[in-house]
């Protein structure tokens, strides 16, 4: 008995000499992304066909519909959405602003237009998301498209271009919900 109290006593003392390793928060949700600039190079004369959104567990994604093999993209945080061709600015809701530029027209070879949203303020309805806070159209010019979207807060973001269905693609932009 005498033996067991002094091993507690001993390995009681041992954590209160040894240091305490530091502590580290796991990132949100496993989410590693940033908020610096992402692109991708390359042009495509693939038509954007829509623009659409959905709400996940961790992150709000956009989703940019390219009829064909989509071109590059930029996206990054910018002071105001700028209007293709114009730069006139667009408003956007929301504490942060992300121009989303698709290296692909939103019209066809004859330039009819593929896409041609009702409400260029308002593409899609974003109420009740946990970050995104209005998509607005910015234009399309001279072979390449721009969107704006208002976020909550600027927080990390990532954009990369999936394959199909058929031949289509599409570029997709996540935003976490936090850091």
């Amino acid at each position: 008995m005498r033996r067991a109290f002094l091993s507690v006593v001993l390995l009681v003392s041992a954590f209160l000499i040894l240091p305490a390793s530091p502590a580290t928060a796991a990132p949100y949700c496993g989410l590693v992304w940033g908020s610096l600039v992402k692109s991708a190079p390359g042009l495509s004369q693939a038509p954007v066909t829509d623009v659409r959104t959905g709400r996940h567990a961790c992150y709000d994604r956009l989703v940019v519909d390219v009829a064909g093999d989509a071109g590059g993209y930029t996206v990054s945080y910018v002071p105001q959405v700028v209007q293709d061709g114009s730069g006139y600015p667009i408003a956007t809701r929301g504490g942060a602003a992300l121009q989303i530029t698709v290296n692909d027209p939103a019209y066809d070879t004859s330039y009819a237009p593929t896409y041609s949203p009702a409400n260029a303020l308002e593409l899609t309805d974003v109420a009740g998301y946990g970050t995104f806070r209005q998509v607005v159209f910015a234009g399309s010019y001279e072979g390449y498209t721009s969107l704006g979207l208002g976020v909550r807060a600027r927080l990390p973001f990532r954009a990369f271009v999936l394959d199909g269905p058929g031949t289509s693609s599409r570029l997709v932009v996540d935003v976490a919900h936090r850091w």
